[in-house]
């Protein structure tokens, strides 16, 4: 009978680590609900996060490569989620399309982080931050892109690479300018972009194995 060896976990320090920098940058996403990330001291967010101003320093560097945490979190989680929504919705690619562009325009009203580099074009976070320097726009389109080709292998890289650029900018033009009452959702993304997929896709077979 063969043997299942258990999950390794990572080494205790590591994990303790990495609770500090969560802790860390939790406090960062709490205080940015309140004040913008030029008006925020590090040592604010140590006193929050219950450490020594030092500690915060001693983890991260500099306040840039704190930023930089901070915004490299965010956009993992933010690719995450669109990531999942995009598999669990693989079958209908009108449906996926729809959920990935719910789950950004959720982020954008919902993450400081996110809205203070995509919306915010004054904040300092935009000037001072990147991700892999890379643009967190330019990070989330191609993140997006291969999203795409990994749940549609027929989709060819520049098709993909155009409708994640359209599906990121659409949401982000959106937030910065809401027109009166919502009334761009998931669905009518999906009513414009979606024909366009599925057309590349060609003969999509509705029905397609679990992913992994």
């Amino acid at each position: 009978m063969l043997s299942v060896s258990p999950p390794t976990r990572p080494p205790y320090r590591v994990r303790v680590r990495q609770l500090l920098h969560d802790m860390l940058l939790d406090a960062a996403c709490e205080l940015m609900g309140e004040r913008s990330w030029a008006e925020i001291p590090l040592g604010d967010v140590a006193r929050l996060a219950g450490v020594a101003r030092r500690t915060l320093y001693q983890e991260f560097g500099s306040r840039e490569r704190f930023g930089q945490a901070l915004v490299t979190r965010e956009s993992d989680r933010l690719c995450g989620a669109v990531e999942r929504a995009v598999a669990e919705n693989r079958a209908i690619p009108a449906e996926a399309l729809g959920a990935a562009f719910d789950v950004f325009l959720s982020a954008v009203s919902e993450s400081a982080v996110v809205a203070a580099v995509l919306v915010d074009e004054a904040d300092e976070l935009l000037a001072a931050v990147a991700v892999e320097r890379t643009p967190l726009l330019a990070s989330a389109t191609a993140r997006l892109g291969r999203i795409m080709q990994e749940a549609w292998p027929a989709l060819a890289p520049a098709e993909a690479g155009l409708l994640s650029e359209a599906l990121v900018r659409l949401a982000i033009s959106y937030a910065r300018l809401p027109m009166g009452a919502s009334t761009m959702t998931g669905g009518s993304v999906a009513a414009l972009l979606a024909p366009y997929l599925e057309q590349q896709l060609g003969g999509w077979d509705s029905n397609p194995q679990p992913l992994g």
